[in-house]
């Protein structure tokens, strides 16, 4: 964890101004648009009136992998009330299906090349955001969330 936090702050040190503005809770989510898997356009805009969770991943990431059964699990508990996307960062979409079957994802996977994910603060990965119904951030978290955090969010957001 330490390593992390260090590793987070030289990153911001450097990282362009425009980068550091993440989003805040209580605050809009910025919008988004990127393509799925199946090469459909998906925007944050066209999710209105629905809570949503987004979580930035990568293959190659530790703490992304060990969450994913558990955000897998959750996001079919509430499939009811919460869209649930993860969003692949800087990876081919071979790499996010394989993720996908991997872990029996019950949601969908956009595909970014760090233009979101910038905007959305992803220096580091995991990346939670959980946004309710009105497109406002309830919970943002950057780092690796146990199941039960993760269900105190989304409930937060729904």
């Amino acid at each position: 964890m330490k390593r992390l936090a260090v590793t987070l702050a030289a990153l911001i040190a450097f990282a362009p101004v425009a980068a550091l503005a993440i989003p805040q809770v209580n605050k809009p989510a910025p919008e988004f648009k990127l393509k799925n898997t199946a090469g459909k356009e998906i925007s944050l805009s066209s999710l209105k009136g629905k809570a949503v969770y987004v979580n930035f991943f990568a293959t190659w990431c530790g703490p992304c992998n060990e969450e994913a059964p558990d955000i897998a699990r959750l996001a079919k508990k509430y499939k009811a009330k919460l869209v649930t996307y993860g969003i692949d960062e800087q990876e081919s979409r071979d790499k996010a299906l394989g993720f996908i079957k991997q872990y029996k994802l019950p949601y969908g996977v956009l595909l970014d090349d760090t233009q979101v994910g910038n905007a959305y603060g992803a220096l580091g990965l995991p990346v939670h955001v959980f946004i309710d119904r009105n497109g406002v951030v309830k919970t943002y978290r950057i780092g690796e969330m146990n199941k039960d955090e993760i269900e105190t969010a989304i409930k937060g957001a729904i």
